[in-house]
């Protein structure tokens, strides 16, 4: 017979047929019905092509051979019991570790609320372990599709395919100045057309920023594509360092300007005919279940609108 082949439960029955438990003792411990136990023991004894158990009125007691099986599974029976011991601590590993992949905007302004929020709640044991990669709205796409990320929070202006998407809220993008540009100076909003032939400071192509301004640019009834940028940089901080210092009209997050717009060391412009926003969402795998880890984070981002 293929080892394969071996039912554990029913030698386990044996085992406990063989310590003095009846059928119907061994079914309750097992947590299945008599009539399952007496099948699983009657198919291995049929695959064996030997009596195991000797059922009478006075219940059920090993054969001879059933005491020699018995004893040979003792063995195999505590292997199994090890394993599954080993397997349920790797899988409490697995559901209390957390690989996180967010976007910048969202790495820096609302993931540290959420995840001190997770780990200050009392009464619920210990918190998570949760490894943190701020990336591109892009890049961290591709993390989740390829399992690198059990969770990914992006800034794209539409859902994402290929993986669970929900909205957890919405990021309105700001146009600023520094205070000297004659943008600061208007006495009426920029529009949309002279919006679109400005060189501006921009986030890279892939990053959730440039695709929400891009996007609603070209969703318009006329749509318009923006001039080459004057720069294009990889950070929220590197963009508005840039606006300050070279005085050049950016597109950023208002999360990540607010300080300076309050501060005065930046000046945001109104813009007429579009509107700049994008939301923001949470993806994770196609059909995965999500770890305990993965849900109390979710929990946590779900319980209010992102501020």
């Amino acid at each position: 017979m293929d080892p394969v082949d071996l039912d554990l439960v029913a030698l386990r029955v044996l085992a406990m047929v063989g310590d003095g438990h009846s059928l119907t003792e061994a079914a309750r411990r097992l947590g299945v019905t008599q009539q399952a136990v007496s099948a699983r023991v009657k198919k291995l004894e049929a695959r064996l092509g030997v009596t195991l158990v000797a059922r009478g009125a006075q219940g059920a007691r090993l054969t001879d051979t059933g005491v020699l099986v018995a004893g040979w599974a003792g063995e195999l029976l505590a292997s199994a019991d090890r394993v599954a011991t080993s397997l349920a601590t790797l899988r409490g590993d697995a559901e209390s570790r957390l690989t996180v992949a967010a976007s910048l905007t969202i790495a820096e302004h609302l993931m540290p609320r959420w995840l001190r929020a997770m780990r200050q709640e009392t009464g619920r044991g210990e918190p998570p372990e949760v490894r943190l990669v701020a990336a591109n709205s892009t890049e961290v796409v591709e993390r989740v599709r390829e399992g690198w990320a059990d969770l990914g929070f992006v800034e794209t202006p539409e859902p994402v395919r290929d993986v669970e998407y929900r909205i957890i809220g919405s990021d309105d993008l700001a146009v600023v100045v520094a205070p000297g540009h004659p943008w600061a100076r208007r006495r009426g909003p920029i529009t949309a057309r002279g919006l679109a032939s400005t060189p501006l400071v921009l986030r890279e192509p892939g990053s959730g920023t440039r695709s929400a301004f891009e996007y609603a640019l070209g969703a318009l009834p006329e749509p318009l594509a923006p001039v080459a940028p004057a720069a294009e940089l990889p950070t929220a901080a590197g963009i508005r360092l840039t606006a300050i210092e070279e005085g050049l009209p950016a597109v950023v997050s208002r999360r990540a300007v607010e300080e300076d717009l309050e501060g005065g060391r930046l000046v945001e412009v109104p813009v007429s005919g579009v509107r700049l926003t994008r939301p923001l969402a949470v993806i994770w795998a196609e059909g995965t279940r999500l770890s305990r880890a993965a849900e109390e984070l979710l929990r946590h981002v779900l319980a209010g609108p992102p501020g």
